[in-house]
């Protein structure tokens, strides 16, 4: 009998023992007790951080209503002479996008990249990748090269606008230069109850 016991009392070890590791390993995920596998954590991999993406976002990344307005040229347009009206959405990546208000065909698609450089200041390095003369007033004229254009500004307090200078450089397809302009630049962070009014 007491062998039996003993016998019993080995086995119900046992087979709770197992039962115990069987639960460990298939409850290991989302558990105090989960264990972590090497392959899991890449070094040096982005989507494996985890961040509070409301409490890191730098305060320049949302959506802008930007104009660049010509400003102190001797030999361009004259001051007041609207350059550009864009909308331009700034990634917490630090690159951009900007819808041009200029003819399609003008080149109005662009892309940049931003720094931050102070506390509230910012430098942008933007390119319009090509577009068409307009010697052709009866459609598409011929093709331009890229333009150029460098803005700094610094940042409103409550982060809802933002005001500097530019420089804009445009060339031909060799890279000649075709055209440089200076100016002041305005932005107006765009938010869910923004009108098409104030975009005017």
């Amino acid at each position: 009998m007491t062998v039996s016991y003993k016998m019993l009392r080995a086995s119900f070890g046992f087979l709770f023992g197992g039962a115990l590791l069987t639960a460990m390993a298939v409850g290991q995920c989302g558990t105090p007790t989960a264990k972590y596998h090497k392959q899991s954590w890449r070094v040096n991999d982005p989507a494996s951080l985890l961040t509070q993406t409301a409490a890191t976002l730098d305060p320049l990344v949302g959506m802008w209503h930007v104009t660049l307005t010509a400003e102190g040229n001797v030999n361009g347009p004259p001051d007041g002479t609207p350059i550009d009206n864009a909308l331009i959405v700034e990634h917490s990546d630090g690159t951009e996008l900007m819808n041009s208000g200029r003819p399609p065909q003008d080149g109005d698609f662009c892309m940049g990249v931003w720094k931050k450089t102070g506390s509230h200041t910012y430098k942008v390095n933007h390119f319009a990748w090509g577009g068409n003369d307009t010697t052709n007033p009866g459609g598409i004229g011929n093709p331009q090269g890229p333009t150029r254009i460098v803005e700094q500004f610094t940042l409103s307090a409550d982060g809802n606008s933002f005001t500097g200078t530019f420089q804009l450089r445009a060339t031909d397809t060799s890279g000649n230069v075709t055209a440089d302009i200076i100016g002041t630049i305005a932005g107006t962070r765009v938010t869910i109850d923004t009108t098409i009014q104030q975009l005017l």
